[in-house]
């Protein structure tokens, strides 16, 4: 079924990452005092290269982790009232340009500083719903696995997207102080069906979010040799 589907799939991606084929290219920024060097030593093309294949696993299993989340917990009628709902998402409001010109009014520092800021914005939300997820009695391996790589990999794609900001603008990267403040309102939930709601909620915005990173990061990449007639795809 749609569920097996998703299980081969994840397998699939996991196994180009770890396998070091062209998707597999390790981000090397690691924690550490040599995270910088270690970047750093990168040529800009490729570090550029590898912080977009990043992006674009991270958005893929956001997306599977939210599709595994709404089959094994979220009912179809809950699923549609969300949707209807409209965008409960409480992240910096950063859109994506609908118009050429808009493109090309954006600057590439207002592009890796918005990317950053997003970043930074969901690290301590996602190792939260680690944390909540490994106290459910019914999660699935898979859902766990594929939360906790993107927890881990989204403060590689900070490293990275950090030493691109001193690459390419020579200047230093922002850093939030305080990762919740423009997260869902983090008060305990009551019951399980509030937890479950709540974490849902946490997953699709992430899924939004990291789409626009994956953007935005491409349209970086396209810039770096077509210039100012790239638009986001």
């Amino acid at each position: 079924g749609h569920l097996l589907t998703r299980l081969v799939q994840c397998c699939v991606w996991l196994l180009l990452w770890f396998g070091g084929g062209t998707l597999g290219q390790p981000l090397e920024c690691r924690a550490g005092a040599d995270v910088g060097r270690r970047c750093a030593s990168i040529p800009l093309d490729k570090l550029l290269e590898r912080v977009v294949q990043h992006a674009e696993l991270i958005y893929r299993l956001s997306e599977e982790s939210c599709a595994l989340f709404e089959e094994m917990f979220i009912p179809l009628a809950v699923r549609t009232q969300h949707i209807r709902g409209g965008n409960t998402c409480t992240s910096p409001a950063f859109s994506v340009p609908g118009s050429k010109g808009e493109v090309q009014q954006i600057s590439d520092k207002w592009l890796l500083h918005t990317v950053l800021i997003l970043i930074q914005s969901w690290i301590e939300p996602l190792f939260t719903l680690q944390d909540t997820l490994d106290r459910y009695d019914n999660a699935p391996n898979v859902l766990l696995n594929k939360t906790k790589w993107v927890s881990s990999k989204l403060v590689s794609l900070e490293q990275g997207v950090t030493v691109l900001i001193r690459k390419m603008l020579d200047e230093g990267a922002l850093t939030m102080e305080s990762h919740q403040s423009w997260m869902i309102e983090s008060s305990e939930p009551a019951d399980m069906v509030e937890s479950v709601t709540k974490d849902y909620a946490v997953l699709t915005c992430f899924k939004k979010d990291a789409h626009k990173v994956e953007t935005f990061l491409k349209l970086l990449r396209c810039r770096q040799t077509q210039g100012l007639s790239c638009f986001p795809i």
